[in-house]
C-alpha cells in the first residue's frame, strides 16, 4: 500500500522541550533555565548570560531564586567588587544541578530521536 505521506515527510521536523515540575505543575527546571545556569558558569555572569539568550535580568533572577527555593540551596555564589563590577559562579550543587539535567537531556534526546524515527518508517510504511 502506497502511503499519502510521503510528499510532507521532508518537512516533518522534531521539536520539543524537556523541563521539570513540581507536583502541582509550577515548573521547576527546564531546557531555558538549564541554558541559562550553564551559561552563566561559562560567562561567570548572570548579565552577560542574559544578555546572549535575549532573557531579562529581573526576570532570570526570579527564576533562579525559584529553583533555589524548591531544593532549599543557592545555585550562585556572588563575588562584589573590583574594577569590571564582580563576578557570578555556580555552587558545586548548581554544577551538579546543571551537570545531572545535561546527561537526563542526553537521555531522552536519544529515546525521543528513536521514537521519532520509529514514527517516520512507521507512515512512510517502511
Amino acid at each position: 500500500m502506497e502511503t499519502k505521506f510521503k510528499p510532507g515527510l521532508e518537512q516533518i521536523k522534531l521539536d520539543y522541550k524537556i523541563w521539570l515540575a513540581d507536583k502541582d505543575g509550577n515548573g521547576i527546571l527546564g531546557d531555558g533555565k538549564w541554558k541559562m545556569l550553564k551559561l552563566i558558569g561559562e560567562k561567570g555572569s548572570l548579565k552577560a548570560a542574559c544578555e546572549e539568550l535575549g532573557y531579562t535580568y529581573r526576570r532570570t533572577w526570579g527564576n533562579i531564586k525559584k529553583i533555589e527555593d524548591f531544593f532549599g540551596f543557592p545555585l550562585l555564589e556572588k563575588h562584589r567588587g573590583g574594577a569590571e563590577g564582580g563576578s557570578m559562579a555556580l555552587t558545586e550543587e548548581g554544577k551538579l544541578l546543571v551537570k545531572a539535567f545535561e546527561k537526563f537531556h542526553s537521555n531522552a534526546d536519544t529515546l525521543i530521536q528513536k521514537g521519532f524515527r520509529e514514527f517516520l518508517d512507521d507512515i512512510s510504511n517502511k
